[in-house]
């Protein structure tokens, strides 16, 4: 038994990113998603972290991370585990329940880890419809409806969020500079200052706000500006120079940790 991994988009989807894996000793770095990342665990089992507590998603369950969610991944067995992962956008949600969420807010879901037998089904013929079908009133009418079941059964109440602390506004500020220099070698100091807040602090508090690290926020930035560019179909060494990555194999490592697949395979 091997891992293998299939990947592909949907453009007509918002540009949805499916994934069908299977994965052994493959382990995801911790990161976060611009969208919803929402899979059937098919055998085996997957172990993350997520809202500071360990889930094991097993099979026949699904797992659900909301956007802008620290994560990572690996397997709980000894075998690893295969599932179906859709990544949509925010958008495709809204859609599917623009007659009845009247809420500004995104939908939210509070559990991680789901059992739902008719929601896995949903899912599951879902994900394979847009795999194999041409048709495309079949695909519009399964994504709607899978969304809407997701929403209408399992979308809950947002955790009360706490009262903005002083050092929101500065931690904001090493965000924003991390993501506009993103090509940069910056270092812990001029992160610092730029935060007006000593080295230990500033490391400390970001890890606590953002759920990464500078350094992991950082190589998040460059990989999410990695996947616009191969998508645009530029060279793959050309990307690694252009998002700040020593080379090609440096690149390749962190876009495998964080995707599941490599650059190579993605941008195909």
């Amino acid at each position: 038994m091997k891992e293998q991994v299939k990947f592909w988009r949907s453009p007509q989807f918002a540009d949805l990113e499916l994934l069908h894996a299977r994965f052994i000793t493959h382990s995801f770095c911790r990161h976060t998603h611009d969208t919803y990342a929402i899979g059937v665990i098919q055998q085996g089992a997957e172990e993350f972290d997520y809202r500071g507590a360990t889930h094991v998603a097993t099979a026949g369950s699904v797992a659900l991370i909301n956007p802008g969610e620290p994560h990572d991944g690996h397997a709980a067995t000894e075998g690893g585990w295969m599932y179906r992962m859709l990544y949509p956008d925010v958008s495709l949600l809204r859609e599917a329940m623009a007659d009845s969420w009247r809420s500004p807010d995104i939908p939210y879901f509070p559990q991680p880890v789901i059992q739902d037998e008719y929601l896995k089904g949903l899912l599951l013929r879902l994900h394979v419809t847009l795999e194999k079908s041409t048709c495309q009133l079949e695909q519009d009418s399964r994504m709607v409806w899978t969304m809407a079941q997701l929403i209408a059964r399992h979308a809950g109440d947002r955790p009360t969020l706490k009262a903005a602390r002083k050092e929101s506004q500065p931690i904001r500020l090493v965000q924003n500079y991390l993501e506009a220099h993103y090509a940069e070698n910056s270092s812990l100091a001029e992160l610092a200052a730029i935060a007006n807040l000593s080295p230990f602090y500033l490391l400390r508090t970001f890890r606590k706000q953002v759920g990464l690290p500078p350094h992991g926020y950082l190589n998040q930035v460059r990989l999410h500006r990695a996947k616009r560019l191969l998508v645009q179909g530029k060279p793959i060494s050309d990307v690694a120079q252009e998002t700040g990555f020593a080379d090609q194999s440096h690149l390749t490592r962190q876009f495998k940790r964080m995707t599941g697949v490599t650059p190579g395979q993605y941008q195909r």
